[in-house]
């Protein structure tokens, strides 16, 4: 009776086994919990491979969205996307959890990553800046909003940082005109300098000196009523940044 069953339960047994191998072959694997995911994210985070991070917090997100580790995957993916220098994705998850989580105690931070993100976004001084001018608003709403946040020491740099690109751009395009003898329009790029970035000593002397040469060439192209019209105002603007 040994001998028969000892015979059986071999065959038992590999079938078994067999079923085993198949099933964890074909079949999907059980699905992670959102505690797994979140660290496996944090993991691919620790070690830079940001592309794995983003899919761990993406499932995390879609899989469990009422987890608490779903919150603070949330903004992981954030951080994950500017990471690995996708801007664009890392704006709108920074936004997203800002709109879903307006009274989070991570706002300040994500108003400062906001805005980090679109400084980053800079290229060169002869664009259009307006991810600078965007930046700046989330800036300004972080030290006005949270003025004891840890972050608005680094965002009053990042606004000085970013007040200059701005006004480094209007002087490019008020030495545009310039270059191309445009008088009139340089002479009003190089007064709103003087207004808007008082406070930028260097730039505001360098458009303080253009505007009135560029005033008294655009004078020549007038006529004695335009030229009477506007030298009050204009003798009255100098004085007052002289």
């Amino acid at each position: 009776m040994r001998r028969i069953l000892a015979p059986v339960l071999v065959v038992v047994l590999l079938s078994l086994s067999g079923c085993i191998w198949i099933d964890s072959y074909f079949l999907p694997p059980p699905e992670d919990t959102a505690q797994e995911l979140y660290e496996a994210g944090m993991a691919a985070m620790d070690q830079k491979e940001y592309g794995d991070a983003q899919d761990y917090f993406s499932k995390l997100k879609d899989r469990f969205p009422f987890s608490p580790y779903s919150l603070k995957g949330e903004l992981a993916l954030g951080d994950a996307y500017f990471m690995d220098e996708d801007y664009l994705h890392a704006l709108d998850s920074y936004k997203e959890f800002e709109a879903l989580h307006p009274s989070n105690e991570n706002i300040p931070y994500v108003l400062y990553q906001i805005a980090k993100t679109d400084v980053s976004m800079f290229k060169t001084i002869d664009r259009r800046q307006e991810n600078i001018k965007e930046g700046l608003e989330y800036l300004y709403r972080l030290v006005e909003t949270y003025p004891k946040s840890e972050y608005v020491a680094p965002a009053k740099e990042m606004i000085l940082k970013s007040r200059r690109i701005l006004a480094e751009h209007e002087i490019f395009v008020a030495d545009f005109f310039w270059r191309t003898d445009q008088f009139g329009p340089a002479w009003h790029r190089y007064q709103y300098v003087v207004e808007n970035f008082s406070d930028i000593a260097d730039l505001r002397d360098y458009a303080i000196k253009r505007a009135e040469y560029s005033y008294f060439e655009y004078q020549k192209t007038l006529s004695e009523g335009e030229r009477e019209r506007i030298q009050g105002s204009w003798k009255l603007w100098l004085k007052q940044w002289l």
